[in-house]
């Protein structure tokens, strides 16, 4: 099985030199370059065809993040992990957008630089411990937001009428409580009635008070 073969792109050349005495001294890599910006990157991950990138977040001209995705872009099967001095999850979160597929600190040690490289080549994602928790949590509260945003464009038309017969139905209210209590006729509590389970294609009232109750329809009403 050959080497992996990775470009090393980092603007600190004392940094750089350091990286590039563990890459290449490791006997599974092979340094087949290294750029000091990220057009540099881009024309020699053009040229050499990396299997993976390491890459500098912070640089001049062109930053590791427009660079990676520059290179996404351009240059088939890149894998790039970045670099970065602080672990700030608006930038691993603009990175992971940008393409990237690893993130690891100027702070760690050769041995966790080292696997998580490794776990990169091997398909997986590399990510510091709380970074991969705040993105856990971060990815989570978007899905449910979506989930959110979804149910509230599938939601029917309730007006605020027929959501105050729903609220007090759904505690098993009867129609004559309901009238009572909102101060109607009872013929115009079946007419809401009708509606509400025409409108939310629910097959009776203890349908209707468990979709709303599964959609928290309150926050859709309309007068």
């Amino acid at each position: 099985m050959s080497n992996a073969r990775i470009l090393l792109v980092d603007d600190h050349d004392l940094f750089r030199a350091g990286l590039s005495q563990i890459i290449d001294g490791h006997p599974d890599f092979d340094l087949i370059g290294e750029a000091r910006d990220g057009l540099e990157a881009l024309k020699l991950a053009r040229d050499l065809q990396p299997d993976l990138i390491v890459m500098d977040i912070q640089m001049p001209i062109s930053d590791g993040i427009e660079a990676t995705r520059l290179i996404t872009n351009e240059v088939e099967n890149s894998r790039i992990v970045m670099l970065t001095v602080q672990d700030d999850d608006e930038k691993l979160f603009a990175a992971i957008k940008a393409g990237a597929v690893g993130y690891l600190l100027k702070s760690t040690n050769k041995a966790d630089f080292i696997a998580g490289i490794k776990s990169v080549l091997d398909g997986e994602t590399t990510l510091p411990p709380k970074m991969a928790r705040n993105f856990l949590e971060e990815f989570t509260r978007v899905m449910e937001a979506q989930d959110n945003q979804e149910a509230e464009e599938t939601w029917p038309d309730i007006t605020s009428r027929e959501s105050e017969v729903l609220t007090i139905m759904s505690s098993g209210a009867s129609d004559k409580e309901i009238a009572s209590q909102l101060s109607i006729s009872v013929h115009t509590v079946k007419s809401h009635v009708r509606s509400i389970l025409r409108k939310l294609q629910a097959s009776n009232r203890r349908d209707a008070a468990r979709l709303a109750s599964q959609q928290g329809f309150q926050k859709n009403n309309k007068s």
